[in-house]
């Protein structure tokens, strides 16, 4: 069943937030296109686009990513998506990446995971990523199918530097610090829905109770996940 109307969210959650598993449960319950930040900024740096290669340029050299450049980046892939609904995960991430979607449209819903940080760290360090696709597994609830390699390619999974838990501490504060404000800026639209939890799969169900109450035909057409 095709929506009656068109519904833009945007999903927020610090690093192990449990923010890309419940955004692929979103997609299937509810038939949004799912737009991934770092699907696209991958894209972009394989493809040696324009903007890719000055995002490259920034990432090699350490330097953060202008907003400009990066919400010129995810903008772009809008253009042909007027009459679609999506899911947006990873952006925007500043105030000033917040007003240029504004800019561009509507955004009917802001889906906010918090996590308590010590559940947060506990996951990553057990977290284990395959580089060439970005997929991530958990060792806990989330494992490979044969350990130690991805499920698609079978090949060798890694664990990223920055999952000890130092660096984990410092990039949740960087995190917090970075969002605050992009929250308080939703919050003040209305448009900001905060989900509690310590499990992805007892935080899912408010969720999934909540759009389907904004999108009620949806649900109805493609059933529960």
């Amino acid at each position: 069943m095709v929506l009656e109307r068109i519904f833009r969210a945007v999903i927020m959650g610090p690093p192990g937030s449990g923010k890309g598993t419940v955004s692929s449960r979103i997609v299937q319950s509810f038939g949004l296109k799912h737009l991934s930040s770092g699907d696209i900024l991958r894209t972009n740096i394989n493809a040696k686009t324009e903007l890719g290669l000055l995002v490259k340029s920034c990432i090699d050299q350490g330097q953060l990513i202008p907003d400009d450049v990066i919400s010129r980046l995810m903008l772009s892939n809008f253009k042909d998506m007027d009459q679609c609904s999506w899911l947006l995960d990873g952006f925007p991430r500043t105030v000033a990446q917040a007003e240029s979607l504004d800019s561009m449209c509507t955004v009917d819903t802001v889906i906010n995971l918090d996590v308590p940080f010590q559940t947060i760290k506990e996951r990553l360090t057990s977290r284990w990523v395959h580089m060439p696709s970005g997929r991530v597994y958990n060792i806990d609830f989330n494992p490979p199918k044969i350990a130690g390699l991805d499920d698609v390619t079978g090949e060798p999974l890694t664990q990223r530097d920055d999952d000890t838990p130092e660096t984990v501490t410092r990039r949740l504060k960087a995190y917090e610090y970075q969002t605050q404000p992009v929250l308080e800026y939703y919050r003040s639209k209305g448009v900001l829905e905060t989900f509690t939890g310590t499990e992805t799969n007892k935080i899912w169900p408010h969720i999934h109770a909540f759009l389907s109450k904004k999108l009620p035909h949806t649900q109805e057409a493609r059933g529960q996940a």
